[in-house]
Parts: C-alpha cells; structure tokens; sequence
C-alpha cells in the first residue's frame, strides 16, 4: 500500500502536470483551431444556461476556495478559529458543491439526450464529464461526512501541495487520510492530465483581456466609408450610438 501512495501521491502529480503543460503548449501551437470549449450553443440554448450557470457558478467559486486556502494557509486555520465563520464556509462550500453537481446532472442528460448535441459529442466528452461527475460527488461526500475540510486542507494538503511544488513531496500525512479524501486528489490530478485532450483547455484561454479592451463601436445612420475607415482609432469612452 506504501508503494501504491507513493506512485499516486509523489509520481502522478508530476506526470499529470508534465502531460498537461506538453499537450497544451502542442495543442495550442499545432492545433489552435481546436482550443475552445467547441460551445454548443447555437444547437441548443435553454437547457445549456439552466445547467452551465449552476455549475459553473459552483465551480469556480469551490476552485477559488480551494487556491486561496492552498495560498494562505495559516490565515485560513486562523480565521476558522471562530466557529460561526467556520459553519459558514461549511455550509456555503456545501451549497455551491450541490449546485456544481446539479448543473453538471443537467449537461450531462442534455449532453445524451439532444441529438443535435449527441451528434457532436465525442467518447472523450462523455469521459470528461464522468470524471467531473465523479470528482463533484466525491467532493459534496467529504463536505458532508468529513467536517471541517476547510481546516485540514489547510493542515494538511497545503504542505502537500507545497511539497510538491518544492520537488521534495512529503506524503506521510496525506498517506493516512480516507479513501474517498484520497480518491478526491487523484481525480484532481487525473482532470489536469485530461486537460489538453478535452474541451477543459479552454479555462486556459478564457478571454478575460474583454473586461479592459476598448468599448466595440456600434453606430448606426453614418456614412459606410467613415464606419469603414481603417484610421479611425479605437475609443476609451463608451461611444455614442447616433
């Protein structure tokens, strides 16, 4: 059992992340086309924003909670000195793991039940999602039967993760949790090895340079050759529509 912890605790997480980074770099130099999610909007609409609005709400915010206690450990034990603020992120964790999973539940079953979305959809995406599944309801099992995750993350996968990063892995500790905590963090590590053969890559090029590009001019009633003026520079200011 010490070798199988040492191969899924010390080797896997560098082979996930040495694939990961290979493949996204190759993926992105040879096969830019292909990174994006693929959307599946324009094939199906009301079903994809009931599901991908949840989980993606749930996710981020549970990824979010994650690093930050990875980033700040001794803030985070310290913070959840006061017990009402540790029930709080508890029970808000919680909360965001099950919506997570229902939004998840709700692309999946349009995933197989729309044809127009099956026919587009691959072995790798079916995959992908069963491991998302998987990785979720895990999650929301360790929230509910393993209380206080906030605190022994902290305590405990942080100097983990750190060792990790520090290429000195120390797995003593994370060698004594339970299956399913165990079954949690290889899963963590089996979606960033999937990350440059799936649609995940698309977090990686998440388009975020929209929030500060200057304002798209939408201008009606104005002469074609003005509005197709090369010259004509980009504003700063929310323009005017005439």
């Amino acid at each position: 059992m010490v070798n199988l912890d040492v191969l899924l605790f010390t080797a896997f997480p560098y082979f996930a992340l040495f694939i990961c980074i290979v493949g996204s770099i190759y993926r992105y130099k040879f096969l830019s086309f292909k990174y994006s999610s693929l959307s599946s909007e324009f094939l199906e609409q009301r079903k994809l924003f009931w599901g991908t609005i949840p989980f993606h709400i749930g996710i981020v915010l549970i990824f979010l909670g994650h690093l930050f206690i990875f980033i700040f450990p001794k803030e985070t034990l310290a913070f959840n000195s006061v017990p009402i603020r540790l029930i709080i992120i508890e029970v808000g964790a919680f909360i965001l793991g099950l919506s997570a999973l229902v939004g998840l539940i709700g692309l999946f079953i349009r995933r197989l039940t729309n044809p127009r979305i099956s026919i587009v959809t691959s072995k790798m995406d079916i995959f992908v999602e069963v491991v998302l599944l998987a990785q979720i309801v895990l999650g929301v099992w360790i929230a509910y039967d393993y209380r206080w995750g906030s605190s022994w993350f902290a305590s405990v996968l942080s100097p983990y993760l750190v060792s990790l990063l520090t290429f000195s892995p120390e797995i003593t500790a994370v060698s004594q949790l339970p299956l399913v905590i165990k079954l949690h963090i290889i899963g963590a590590f089996l979606i960033v090895l999937l990350i440059p053969f799936s649609r995940l890559v698309h977090f990686i090029v998440a388009p975020f340079s929209y929030i500060w590009r200057p304002y798209q001019k939408v201008v009606w009633y104005r002469s074609k050759n003005r509005v197709r003026n090369p010259e004509e520079s980009w504003g700063v200011t929310r323009p005017k529509n005439n």
